[in-house]
């Protein structure tokens, strides 16, 4: 297993034309340095596993070896199922910024796909019908650049600080994604997390290296039977 953690320089060039400031907690990672960076690790790899979302996957605040997808390398290594894990995650990424720079990031095909994108237009109280547009247009490039991937989707809950119908409205968008296209849904990315002081930043949002611990058990749990048939 290789574990890329994309440098969040290159990240930022390439989502210029997305509306990627986001709100007063989500800043720029301060962690961005590649957990591994040789050029070579993408040609001896024989399956790719693609972390693709917002700080929370970039792992805003912990070392990239502490944020969830830099553990589910370090599972995958352990086990010895040849995975080379790439950390697409750009601090302040909403589902436009995804869309824009998504294609780039598969220049090479992936065998699965984690898409964990929509908590801050959620927090920005951006329009859901363009939430839902964006998440649908980024998993059909998905599915025209890599045919062959398993596409996971993390879904996302908001506090109703922009009224509970908006908040029931946004949880429910993933939940009708997964189900029109067919996906593996992680139902909330943060249960037993979000909302818990002990296991987040001072901000309230972003998970401490504990949080992150508890949130790749979450995940691990919906990609297990994925590797497992990806694997072979």
């Amino acid at each position: 297993m290789k574990f890329l953690h994309l440098p969040f320089a290159a990240l930022l060039g390439l989502a210029l034309t997305a509306c990627n400031a986001g709100p007063a907690a989500e800043q720029p990672a301060t962690s961005a340095a590649p957990v591994a960076t040789a050029p070579a690790a993408a040609k001896t790899a024989t399956k790719r596993l693609l972390f693709f979302g917002n700080s929370l996957t970039a792992g805003y605040g912990v070392e990239p070896e502490e944020a969830f997808a830099g553990l589910i390398g370090d599972k995958l290594d352990s086990l010895k199922l040849g995975y080379e894990v790439i950390n697409a995650g750009l601090s302040g990424e909403t589902t436009a910024g995804g869309r824009s720079r998504v294609g780039w990031i598969l220049k090479q095909p992936v065998d699965i796909f984690v898409l964990e994108l929509g908590g801050n237009d959620g927090l920005r109280g951006l329009p859901l019908s363009a939430t839902r547009e964006n998440l649908q247009g980024i998993i059909d490039t998905v599915r025209r650049r890599s045919p062959g991937a398993q596409i996971v989707l993390a879904g996302m809950q908001i506090p109703p600080n922009m009224g509970q119908a908006y908040a029931n409205d946004f949880k429910a968008i993933y939940q009708q994604i997964a189900a029109k296209n067919h996906l593996v849904l992680i139902p909330f990315l943060l249960e037993g997390v979000g909302g818990d002081r002990s296991l987040n930043q001072a901000d309230g949002i972003h998970p401490t290296a504990a949080g992150h611990r508890i949130v790749a058990r979450t995940v691990w749990a919906v990609l297990q039977p994925l590797l497992a048939v990806s694997g072979k």
